[in-house]
Formats: C-alpha cells, structure tokens, sequence
C-alpha cells in the first residue's frame, strides 16, 4: 500500500469489486448503515471494532489495516483516547507491538496522556499481556524521566518484574536498571519491591546485596508493623497492597539475613537470625494466613538451625535433620544439597542416606516446569550444584563412574540453563581427584 492509501478507499474498492450497497456492507457487518455512511464519506473516524467486522467480511487477516488506522487517527487534529484505548487493547491481543509503539510515542507528545497510558499498562498486565504492557511503561518512563515522579519509579518496577526470565544475565541487569528506583516507590509498595531485588540477587547469589536489601526491607517492615498497631486507621488498609502479611517483610529479612551470613560462613550470626523468626511470639494476627506463613517460618527455623550446625562441623544432629527431611519432602532438593554440601567439606560419609534418598534424586530434576520465575531458578540452580556436589562426593571416594556421570549431567543441564558459576564449578572437577579419607556420620 503507497501512502495515498486509505482504509475508506480500501472498503470503496471492495465495495466496487464485490458490486455492494451501503445496506449490503451494513447487514454483511452487522454495523449501522448511517455510520457506514459517515465513515465512507470521511465525516467520521471508525472505531477498531468496526474495523475488525469490515476486515473480516473482507476476508483479510485480522489487524491488516492497523497501520493505517493509526494513520487515519493521525491525520486528525486531536487524538481520541476513547477510540485509541480499545485500539490499544486489541493491538495487544493480536501481539501488534509495533503499532502500539506507534500510538502511545504519537500521544505522548503531550504529557496529558501519561496518567491514562500508565492505566491501561496496567490494565494490560492485569490480563497477562506482559509484553505490550511493556512498551506502554518504557515509554510512559522515558517520559517521565525528568520528572522523578513515582509513576516512573512505578513504571521500572513493573519492568523489572516483567524482564525477569531464565537468562541470569539478563536478570542482574534488570535488577541492577530497578535498583536506584526502589525507594522511590511509596513505603509500603517499598517492602514488595524490596523482596522482589533481595530474591534476584539470592538466585544469583550475591550475597552482600541480598544482605543490603533484606536488612532495608525489614528495617521498614519493622516500623510499619509496629506503627500499625500503636495507632487506629480509619479507611482503606493500606496493607492490603501487599502480597504477603505484614509481619512476613520482618521474618523473611531474618531468614535472608541468616542465609547470607551461612554462606559467608558466619554460622553464629546466622544462628542468631534463625532464632529471630524461630521466634514470632510477637506476631498479633492469628487468622488463617498469617497462622500458615508462621508454621512456615517455624519448619523453616528448624530446618535451618540443623543445617546451620551441620556446615559448623556439628554432624550430631544429621540424622535429626534426616527424619526432618521425612516428614518435608517438598523440601527435599535443598535439603540433600545441603547434606552433601556439609559431608564434602567434612569429609563425612554418607552412603546410607543417598542410598536411601536415590531413587528420589533424579525425578528432582524435573519438577522445575510450571512454577514461577524465583521459584523456577532456585529450583534449577539447586539441581545443578546438588549434581555437582554428588560428582564431587563420588570423586573424592574414587567412585570415578558414579562421579563423572554426575559432573557431565551437572554440566549438561548447566549450560541448558546458562548457570554459569555452577559451570565453573563443574570445570573445576574435571582434574583429578585423589582420594580423601571418609569418616562416618
């Protein structure tokens, strides 16, 4: 199509070749006659779902005419919202994000448009459309920019979330455009977006800004918690935003907080955080959710006060932690990683207890499809090491291969998932071991 073409003269050829009336287009479309006729004659401006019944009769593939439609609106004085909205919303439907771009860069020429962009990017995500919610907050962003307004600090943290994938690479840079636009946000979306950068950065574990952001969002967690119940609110909760109960912010700081000083090998300190959310006798709420995260804190607290003694050379309490595992099963993966991780620093041998788990290890592998982004990489990460961890288990005891057999699988799906320190780790293994003296457990 050249540049003198129209949508009205598109549907006057059509209407010419196919030897239709007004009356005929109107009953074939469903549409009224009287407006056919003010769109015919150019007086009126069709609305997209007009469009989408003449394409159709046409017989043209759905959206064929978006571009110049969006042509069509340009060529007017003044744009009208009520007919670009829907356009929009359709364009995201038939994954048109071209057009879309087209639109919203033509509207946001003038800033009065940004606040009704901004909603219908969130309406868009609403429905799951990611994508063309996307170009809808970069866009309302760039705009935005000099304005330091929350709306950007609100457009970078849905595009944040929105960026986060499988490519860990891809992941830290999203993080790392969020991060000078977290505390921009209003205080109680703050603990949100906080968890949400505490939780890329643990899947990528980099621990010092894991510690960085759980520290700041149990800091606020902490003073809104207990400002909340010192004082009476009328209205709206503002709580409710929130995806998790409000005392959950404070416990998961802890648990975060100790994960990372287990990992820099302070076992102390990081006892000292088990205890913490071991302990939420402070806690008022007592309905049904907030009862269910707290029974989840408790498992986790147990859990992890065995696992911490066990990397701290305490192997008195391993089959403590073995029962424990019998009765969580959901948590099997990071518990056996642990297990071996703590045996292959000690020395340990624990041939009984992969014995009894080893039929259980390889179907680990392939529960990691369906579940969320967070959920999906500490899952394949997890996998990944406990392979690399048996491999190097095996090796040390000169299993060579029972031990290989591990490293190549560990590599294998390594670099399926781009893992790359477990690569590294993987590599690493390649040399050859000499054989360690096993003690028991």
């Amino acid at each position: 199509m050249d540049k003198t073409t129209t949508i009205r003269s598109e549907v006057e050829k059509f209407m010419g070749r196919e030897k239709l009336t007004l009356s005929d287009l109107g009953r074939k479309t469903g549409l009224n006659v009287g407006s056919l006729s003010s769109i015919i004659t150019g007086r009126r401006t069709m609305s997209v779902n007009q469009l989408d019944r003449i394409t159709k009769l046409m017989e043209l593939p759905e959206g064929h005419f978006y571009d110049l439609y969006i042509q069509d609106n340009m060529a007017t004085t003044q744009p009208n919202w009520r007919r670009l909205k829907p356009f929009i919303l359709r364009c995201a439907d038939l994954d048109k994000l071209d057009c879309i771009y087209q639109v919203v860069s033509w509207l946001l020429d003038n800033l009065v448009y940004c606040p009704v962009l901004f909603d219908a990017a969130e309406e868009l995500l609403q429905a799951g459309k990611k994508e063309a919610a996307a170009v809808l907050y970069e866009e309302v962003a760039k705009t935005e920019h000099s304005q330091h307004s929350e709306r950007l600090a609100l457009c970078q943290y849905r595009l944040f979330k929105i960026r986060l994938g499988d490519d860990q690479s891809l992941n830290l840079q999203a993080a790392a455009q969020f991060e000078p636009y977290a505390e921009r946000l209003d205080e109680v979306l703050q603990l949100d977006a906080l968890k949400d950068l505490a939780n890329v950065y643990r899947s990528l574990r980099k621990w010092d800004k894991v510690d960085k952001f759980a520290e700041m969002m149990g800091v606020r967690a902490r003073r809104h918690y207990f400002t909340k119940h010192r004082q009476k609110r009328n209205g709206t909760n503002p709580y409710s935003r929130l995806s998790r109960p409000l005392f959950v912010y404070v416990a998961y700081s802890d648990l975060l907080r100790g994960e990372a000083y287990h990992e820099w090998g302070d076992y102390d300190q990081a006892l000292e955080f088990v205890s913490r959310y071991a302990d939420l006798n402070w806690v008022k709420e007592n309905d049904e959710e907030n009862h269910h995260w707290k029974e989840l804190f408790a498992g986790w607290a147990k859990a992890n006060r065995y696992i911490t003694k066990l990397f701290s050379g305490d192997f008195s309490v391993l089959y403590k932690y073995v029962e424990y595992i019998e009765t969580n099963k959901e948590d099997l993966l990071l518990s056996l990683l642990n297990i071996v991780e703590a045996a292959n620093s000690f020395n340990v041998n624990i041939d009984d207890i992969l014995l009894h788990f080893d039929s259980e290890i390889k179907p680990l592998g392939e529960q990691m499809e369906g579940t969320r982004v967070y959920d999906k990489r500490f899952k394949a990460q997890r996998y990944t090491r406990l392979l690399n961890e048996l491999s190097n288990y095996y090796l040390q005891k000169g299993e060579f291969e029972v031990g290989y057999t591990y490293l190549l699988e560990s590599l294998t799906k390594s670099a399926t998932l781009i893992i790359d320190n477990n690569i590294v780790d993987s590599v690493r293994l390649l040399k050859t071991p000499k054989n360690k003296t096993f003690v028991e457990g």
